[in-house]
């Protein structure tokens, strides 16, 4: 990577981009557990939701390019007594990992939550994924709880794993 990437408020023209993110995500992998892509117009929105909301939701942008995006919201949202309970999001695209671009999108979603006033952040991750664990592991992330065959995908049943981390 020669360019340096940098970070920025998501707007809703990302849309495509952020699509195009999840597209391979959720087509070949169970980083998602969700079978079924959001359309451009639900991704603007919910960039658009989010942020009116007060919660963060950021892209990294390398060469033009929005290559990454974190972003969170309430765990549990509609029930207020989890109101200082935060679950985020953190994707990249294939070629843009492995040089700290994920770290860095966590650590600044996570100060926002900090500063938003929010207690916890919790990581819901497919618990055979051991690169999602261990990166989530080394940001200070704790296991929290794990629900057998809570999710199914490509014809089998997955465990989702809870990390938590206060801040």
């Amino acid at each position: 990577m020669t360019e340096k990437p940098f970070l920025r408020e998501a707007v809703a023209t990302d849309a495509a981009a952020l699509k195009a993110i999840m597209a391979p995500v959720i087509a070949g992998s169970t980083a998602s557990f969700s079978s079924e892509e959001r359309d451009e117009p639900a991704w603007a929105a919910m960039v658009e939701d989010r942020l009116a909301r007060g919660r963060a939701f950021y892209v990294a942008e390398l060469a033009g390019e929005v290559v990454g995006y974190a972003t969170y919201d309430q765990f549990r949202p509609g029930n207020n007594g989890y109101r200082f309970t935060m679950e985020h999001s953190v994707y990249l695209k294939d070629t843009a990992q492995g040089y700290g671009l994920g770290r860095t999108l966590m650590l600044t979603v996570e100060q926002h939550a900090r500063e938003a006033g929010h207690h916890s952040m919790i990581a819901a991750v497919d618990a055979d994924n051991a690169g999602s664990i261990a990166f989530h592991k080394a940001l200070g992330y704790e296991e929290a709880g794990r629900i057998p065959q809570a999710g199914f995908k490509f014809d089998r049943w997955l465990d989702v794993l809870f990390l938590q981390k206060f801040l």
